[in-house]
C-alpha cells in the first residue's frame, strides 16, 4: 500500500516522462544519427585511402633501396616477399628491407607488384574498395604511377 502511495505521488507531482515525450527524443536522436553518420563514415573511407598511399610510399621506398644493393627491382615473380627474405639467386641482398611483414592494403588484400611495370618502372597498387581494377571515389585503385 505505501508503494501503491508514493506512486501516485510521483505521477502527480510531474517527476517522469510519458511515452510521446519519450518517442519526441527518440526521433530526435535518430534524425542526429541519419546526418551525422553518412560524414562519419565518409571520413573512414578517406582515412583508408591515405593509409593506401602511405603503405605504397613506404614500400616504393623499401623497393628502391633493394634496387641500390641488388641491381635491379626484384621480379613479378619474387615480388615484395623479396623485401623480407632474401630470394635464392641476390648474393647482393642486405635485407631485410622491411621492418614487418609486407603489409596488407587497408581492405586486407595484398597489393599488386609487377616488374618491369606497364606505368612506370614497376606497378605497384591497391585495386580499391571494391577489390577490382579501376573504379571511382572510394572504388577507385591506388597506385605508384
Amino acid at each position: 500500500m505505501r508503494h501503491l502511495y508514493y506512486r501516485q505521488r510521483l505521477v502527480k507531482s510531474g517527476y517522469g516522462f510519458t511515452l510521446l515525450e519519450l518517442l519526441v527524443v527518440m526521433v530526435i536522436i535518430g534524425l542526429l544519427a541519419a546526418y551525422v553518420g553518412p560524414k562519419y563514415f565518409s571520413q573512414v573511407g578517406k582515412s583508408e585511402i591515405k593509409m593506401a598511399q602511405a603503405q605504397i610510399d613506404a614500400l616504393e621506398k623499401a623497393l628502391h633501396q633493394y634496387r641500390l644493393d641488388v641491381g635491379s627491382y626484384p621480379s613479378t615473380e619474387n615480388g615484395l616477399a623479396a623485401l623480407i627474405t632474401q630470394p635464392n639467386n641476390e648474393p647482393r641482398w642486405q635485407g631485410p628491407y622491411l621492418s614487418k611483414a609486407t603489409p596488407q592494403d587497408p581492405w586486407g588484400r595484398p597489393y599488386v607488384y609487377k616488374y618491369p611495370g606497364d606505368n612506370a618502372e614497376f606497378d605497384l597498387f591497391s585495386m580499391g574498395k571494391d577489390g577490382q581494377i579501376g573504379g571511382e571515389g572510394e572504388a577507385a585503385d591506388i597506385t605508384n604511377w
